[in-house]
């Protein structure tokens, strides 16, 4: 039997594709937004791809504040596109 890999959507370009190719956004349980690089944080997660263009387009289409089903703050945003943009040049 064949083994079943997790797809998900990504939030900016609205692509399915494997868990591994995607970044994951956590909302921890303390209400802390961090990346998550390993996928197995406790919390909320959205998915997005590893091109800077989603997240730009996730932020256009507030596809972070579906996700989590609240605002997020604009400092919260440029916060997680630092990371996000460091993480692309590792």
């Amino acid at each position: 039997m064949a083994k079943v890999i997790p797809c998900r959507q990504c939030l900016g370009c609205g692509e399915k594709k494997e868990k591994t190719e995607l970044i994951r956004i956590v909302r921890g349980t303390d209400g802390y937004y961090s990346l998550d690089e390993t996928g197995r944080m406790n919390g909320r997660g959205a998915y997005i791809c590893k091109n800077p263009a989603c997240f730009d387009a996730a932020v256009k289409r507030k596809g972070f504040e579906r996700s989590f089903k609240e605002s997020i703050p604009a400092d919260v945003i440029s916060r997680l596109k630092g990371e996000f943009e460091d993480l692309g040049q590792k």
